[in-house]
């Protein structure tokens, strides 16, 4: 099916509705607004603080995106307004997902009120965490589907629950090596041992009543098939990932493509909207070499540590290449007062003045990611982030913590895009030798060449737009196709 086929065939009413962290937000965003561009409906449900955040929606599409938000319950323990991952120190996240749980009953009634005022959706697309979804849409005869913006490697690597059944994995070392039905996988396509410890957690319940594994399970044996933010060219060479999700689930596991979001510009009230001066950032770096600047970008919910701060600070001055750090705060250093001086070694800023720059406030990521003075990218391996990273053909320094991202690592280190900094197994410690020598080797050594290369490879095949839209286009067509069917 073509984009114009798609276009002018029947037109879809669909409702998108992430989990409550705008690493999840912005990508079903981006869903939404492929989906309007070929002329089918979009309601995106969210809180209405997370609905006011959201970037603004292009003038030529907002016709045809809706945007609702439910009333955000309160939920004990929960700070007031904190209604995403965002808000929150990371031990405080399973308290989101119980707020996620107390949106069933407005759900509902955005249901109910959907299908009497003549506008049934044809689908539900639902996230890893909305187990109690399915049984509202069937009392409607509404059909959902789940929409994971992981790669499709980590479902995978989690299994079904008779997989798990047939194979137990009961310790963190279980998780150390690609399990039984994951054959395909190259063999280190598996998490560290201090990585293992949170996968295991996975698999019990947690504060919300309900573990993640559960979630997950439940969503995708109710659902008619799974979309992914994904495709063939950044899972696992060669492990036939959406084949082997397909037989897994017994049900179509189907590559979105991979979603980038080329006008995302920053925050909606961001001065830079409104013509105001180029942001600061991109005029630092109007004034740096040609590919001689490793962006630093670890992300803003990253358990970090303030140990794990000063030694990637130390390691980049050890390095001695030239660096932009977006840095932010991150929510597991909760002390009140702690500003950015105070997280950095002593006269760091003043030593690595000239040649470096920490910057505190927004950064434009995709453009800075674009800039031609950018040579790489050091990152803790977030998959949007990953993604940019990749489009724009820049080789990785990687420094993963939790959930996918060792999955997404050891992935990108075998398919010879970039390097993992070196860490204790154990305790995923690491040190400011390690930072600087896998800076070095991606950004000085003689071998940066070939993850260069490696890197630009990837970009020309992930910049295919007509492959892109391909996988889109695609995905139309099982919605068209299923959403008046029980089969699939």
């Amino acid at each position: 099916m073509t984009m114009e086929e798609a276009a002018g065939g029947d037109k879809l009413n669909v409702v998108l509705f992430p989990w409550l962290a705008f690493g999840h937000l912005i990508p079903y965003l981006e869903l939404g607004k492929r989906l309007a561009a070929r002329g089918h409906a979009v309601t995106f449900l969210s809180t209405p603080r997370n609905v006011a955040r959201l970037p603004p929606v292009p003038a030529h599409l907002a016709p045809r995106i809706r945007l609702v938000a439910l009333p955000a319950p309160i939920v004990e323990g929960l700070p007031e307004g904190a209604e995403s991952t965002a808000d929150v120190p990371p031990e405080k996240n399973e308290l989101i997902k119980k707020a996620l749980d107390g949106l069933a009953a407005p759900f509902a009634a955005f249901l109910a009120d959907a299908v009497a005022g003549g506008r049934r959706p044809d689908w539900i697309v639902i996230d890893f965490c909305h187990s109690w979804v399915p049984a509202i849409a069937d009392e409607h005869g509404v059909p959902c589907a789940a929409f994971q913006i992981v790669p499709g490697a980590m479902i995978a690597f989690f299994g079904t629950r008779s997989a798990n059944a047939a194979h137990p994995r009961t310790t963190p070392e279980d998780f150390t090596a690609p399990p039984e039905w994951c054959a395909s996988f190259p063999p280190g396509t598996a998490y560290r041992r201090h990585e293992a410890r949170w996968v295991a957690d996975a698999f019990k319940v947690n504060a919300s009543g309900v573990s993640d594994m559960d979630r997950v399970c439940e969503i995708t044996e109710r659902t008619r098939f799974t979309i992914y933010r994904s495709d063939n060219e950044v899972e696992p060479a060669g492990a036939g990932v959406f084949s082997l999700l397909t037989d897994l689930w017994q049900k179509p596991a189907i590559p979105a493509g991979i979603l980038l979001q080329p006008d995302f510009d920053g925050p909606s009230n961001d001065e830079s909207r409104s013509g105001s001066a180029r942001p600061e950032v991109l005029q630092w770096l109007d004034k740096q070499p040609s590919k001689s600047v490793i962006y630093v970008a670890l992300g803003s919910e990253t358990p970090l540590t303030a140990e794990n701060l000063h030694e990637v600070a130390l390691g980049l001055e050890l390095a001695g290449v030239r660096f932009l750090w977006a840095f932010r705060k991150p929510t597991g250093i909760s002390a009140p007062g702690t500003d950015v001086v105070e997280l950095l070694p002593a006269g760091f800023e003043a030593r690595t003045r000239g040649h470096g720059l920490v910057w505190t406030g927004w950064v434009p990521q995709v453009r800075v990611l674009a800039h031609g003075a950018v040579g790489a990218f050091l990152t803790h391996c977030g998959w949007g982030s990953t993604i940019e990273g990749l489009a724009f053909g820049h080789p990785l320094v990687m420094l993963p913590f939790v959930v996918d991202q060792g999955l997404i690592a050891r992935t990108m280190e075998e398919r010879g895009v970039g390097v993992e900094v070196a860490r204790d197994d154990g305790d995923g410690s690491f040190g400011r030798n390690d930072v600087a020598a896998a800076v070095r080797r991606v950004m000085v050594e003689e071998e940066r060449k070939v993850f260069s290369s490696n890197a630009t490879k990837l970009k020309q095949v992930l910049n295919d737009q007509r492959r892109q839209d391909q996988y889109m286009d695609e995905l139309v067509g099982y919605l068209t196709r299923y959403k008046d069917s029980n089969s699939y």
